[in-house]
């Protein structure tokens, strides 16, 4: 008696599941080595800089990862990665991530976000609850928005350590201008776009790669 039409379902799912990790993988792998020659090439620059002035209220709402240095807490993402931000009753800004995974579910995370920098308002310290080293509100700038459109359409966010960066929009695609103004602002931070890998979004970018070989 063969399987069922639902086992071999099942299996495709999987198959298809584990096709798209083992091509994350893959990108990956290319993105280190693109990182280790990019660091032997050129030594990047003292500190990444704010942004001189952040308006706050025009940053709120929802905004799509377009492209992302891998972390831990992302790598079950699959696609449609999203990060919502809104006025807190302490005047500070709630965050509320989520994103599709490699299953179909849905991964999502709470925190809050304070301003560290009174002057540019561009820099922050994020804090999540319930995550070890992240659970406070307090501490020092750990998202700093290092580039922004002057319409607020796209924005490139960092840390002081440069081991993150996020490029987020508005929409779920830019066009070929906009990408090079994000690559050239990942520069200017002091960062390769090699170390940033695209993040799949329905109706924009469908394929994971690093962000120079697009």
């Amino acid at each position: 008696m063969g399987p069922s039409a639902d086992s071999r379902g099942a299996t495709v799912t999987t198959y298809r599941a584990v096709h798209r990790i083992l091509g994350f993988i893959s990108a990956l792998a290319a993105a280190v080595a693109l990182i280790a020659a990019s660091a032997a090439a050129q030594p990047p620059p003292a500190g990444p800089a704010p942004v001189p002035a952040l308006d706050l209220d025009r940053y709120l709402g929802t905004w799509n990862q377009l492209a992302a240095v891998p972390q831990p807490f992302n790598l079950e993402c699959a696609r449609d990665t999203r990060a919502e931000y809104t006025p807190d009753p302490q005047g500070n800004i709630a965050v509320y991530n989520r994103c599709t995974t490699w299953s179909g579910g849905s991964n999502e995370i709470r925190g809050t976000a304070k301003v560290t920098d009174p002057f540019s308002r561009a820099q922050l310290h994020v804090g999540f609850p319930g995550v070890p080293g992240q659970d406070s509100i307090d501490g020092p700038p750990n998202y700093i928005v290092t580039a922004l459109a002057p319409d607020y359409s796209w924005a490139v966010v960092t840390d002081p350590s440069r081991l993150s960066g996020f490029v987020l929009a508005r929409g779920v695609a830019l066009d070929a201008a906009a990408w090079r103004q994000v690559r050239t602002a990942i520069e200017a931070a002091g960062q390769s776009p090699c170390i940033y890998l695209t993040s799949p979004a329905t109706g924009g970018i469908a394929d994971i790669a690093p962000l120079c070989l697009r």
